[in-house]
C-alpha cells in the first residue's frame, strides 16, 4: 500500500458499491443480462439519476441497479470502483452491497459474494486497494429477509466481509426492530455499521448503538441536535461515516457551509470522510474530501479518524497505520 508521492492516502468507509457504476457500464450489463433501463443512452441515464428528493433518489437506484444480475457484475464493480479509488489516493474501502434486492430478482446469494469477494481480491491485486464488504440490511423488506443476509456474511468472513449494515427507509423502520438480527451479527464476530442520524434525528443515533451494538454509525451527523448525545459520542470513540456532498444533495442539511461537521468534530467527535453513492451523486472522494477539510477537518484527521474505524484484519490495520505516520502530511489541505 503506498501512494508514491501522489494524492495523499485516504480511507473510505461508506460507499453504495451498486452506486459506483458508470452510465456507459450499466448500459453494458442491461444489454447483455437482457434488462432494461430508463434510458438507453449515457446522456439519457445520467438525466434520469437526477433525483429531487431522497425518496426519488431511492426509485432512481431500484430502476437503474437491478441490470447486476451475474457474479462477474459484481466483481467488476468492484475492481472498477478500486481502480478510480487508488487514482486519488485511496488504500483502503470498506464497501457496501444490498444483496436482498439482488436476491428478489433470482440472483443467487452465492453469485453475489463470490462476485464482490473475487472482485476485493482483484482490486488488491490489480491496483493495491484493500477492500473489505460490508452487507447491507435492508430496512424496508421483511425481518425475515434480514437473516440469510447475516449467515451468508458469516460464511464469506475469510473472504473479506467484515460487517452488516443496516439501509433504506430510516424514518420508518426504527434500528431497535433489528436488535435481535444484529445480537447474531455480533456473535459472528462481525462489525454492526447501521445508517443512522441521516434521515431521523438523534434518538435513531442511540438506538442504533444501544440496541444494535453499533461499531460505528454511517451518516450519524444528527446526533449534532442533542449535545448529551454528541459528548456521549466523542467519550465512546465512536466514527461517525459522514458524506458531505450527500447530505446536501438529499437535503439533510441545506447546504455545505451549514453541515454539522464542523459542530462534531470540534466536540471530539471522531469523522471519516466518504462519497456515499458517488455516480448517483454526482460527487467523489476527493469533493468530500475537500469538503469537510473546508470544514475544519483536515485529511490527516479524516485518515485516521477512519482508521480507528476501520473493520479489518490487526495486520492490515497495522500497515495502514504505518502509511498514515510515515506520510508527509505537512501542507496537504485536501
Amino acid at each position: 500500500m503506498s501512494v508514491n508521492g501522489g494524492p495523499c492516502p485516504k480511507i473510505e468507509l461508506h460507499v453504495h458499491l451498486e452506486a459506483t457504476v458508470e452510465p456507459a457500464t450499466l448500459l453494458a450489463m442491461a444489454r447483455r443480462n437482457g434488462e432494461r433501463l430508463p434510458a438507453d443512452t449515457v446522456e439519457g441515464l445520467r438525466d434520469f439519476c437526477r433525483f429531487t428528493t431522497f425518496p426519488h433518489f431511492i426509485a432512481v437506484w431500484i430502476a437503474v441497479t437491478n441490470v447486476m444480475r451475474r457474479a462477474d457484475d459484481f466483481r467488476r464493480v468492484v475492481v472498477d470502483y478500486a481502480a478510480r479509488a487508488a487514482d486519488v489516493g485511496c488504500v483502503y474501502v470498506e464497501g457496501i452491497f444490498s444483496p436482498a434486492e439482488r436476491v428478489r430478482r433470482g440472483v443467487p446469494w452465492q453469485d453475489l459474494f463470490e462476485g464482490y469477494c473475487d472482485g476485493a481480491a482483484e482490486a488488491r491485486e490489480r491496483h493495491g486497494v484493500e477492500v473489505r464488504l460490508t452487507p447491507d440490511i435492508t430496512r424496508d423488506f421483511p425481518l425475515g429477509e434480514a437473516w440469510p443476509i447475516v449467515e451468508w456474511a458469516g460464511r464469506y468472513r475469510e473472504r473479506g466481509v467484515v460487517g452488516v449494515g443496516l439501509g433504506g427507509s430510516e424514518q420508518r423502520y426504527p434500528p431497535e426492530l433489528f436488535a435481535p438480527v444484529f445480537q447474531r451479527v455480533r456473535e459472528d464476530g462481525l462489525g454492526s455499521v447501521p445508517h443512522a442520524g441521516e434521515m431521523r434525528g438523534p434518538a435513531s443515533v442511540r438506538t442504533a448503538l444501544e440496541a444494535l451494538g453499533a461499531d460505528r454509525i454511517r451518516h450519524g451527523v444528527r446526533a449534532a441536535e442533542d449535545p448529551g448525545l454528541v459528548r456521549e459520542l466523542a467519550a465512546r470513540g465512536t466514527v461517525l461515516d459522514v458524506t458531505p456532498v450527500s447530505n446536501v444533495r438529499t437535503g439533510v442539511v441545506g447546504d455545505l457551509a451549514a453541515h454539522p461537521l464542523r459542530e462534531l468534530a470540534a466536540a471530539g467527535v471522531r469523522c471519516s470522510v466518504s462519497s456515499d453513492d458517488p455516480v448517483l451523486m454526482e460527487t467523489s472522494l476527493e469533493e468530500n474530501v475537500a469538503a469537510a477539510a473546508a470544514l475544519g477537518v483536515p485529511p490527516r484527521d479524516q485518515f485516521f479518524n477512519a482508521l480507528d474505524g476501520v473493520l479489518c484484519e490487526p495486520g492490515v490495520r497495522e500497515r495502514l497505520r504505518r502509511l498514515g505516520e510515515a506520510y508527509d502530511w505537512e501542507g496537504v489541505s485536501a
